[in-house]
């Protein structure tokens, strides 16, 4: 299987969680004409009120390389890096289980 995901920890600044949110929401538009992009979900942290978990699945590694060269993506991650505080995530490897 040569899938490549990623889970993503965002952590905004005090109080922008929700901007923020909104921001990587309105991504949405942007990644569902995207070539190899499977699933990306945007989720609140339940414990950490400043933190958000986006976990992306894409048909490849190289699928998600040439999003972010994408022009629109770009523009998006600009508009968000003043609202986070930190960032950080793993890269995995899909192996098998329901949705594959």
């Amino acid at each position: 299987m040569n899938k490549f995901a990623m889970f993503g920890k965002l952590t905004a600044l005090p109080g922008k969680r929700g901007e923020l949110a909104d921001m990587m929401l309105a991504s949405g538009d942007t990644l569902s004409g995207m070539d190899g992009c499977i699933y990306y979900i945007v989720h609140e942290a339940e414990e950490e009120p400043d933190v958000l978990w986006i976990t992306e699945l894409w048909e490849s590694r190289e699928a998600h390389a040439a999003s972010l060269q994408n022009e629109q993506v770009r523009e998006l991650i600009g508009r968000c890096m003043p609202l986070i505080a930190e960032a950080g995530g793993i890269k995995v490897k899909p192996i098998g289980g329901k949705g594959l």
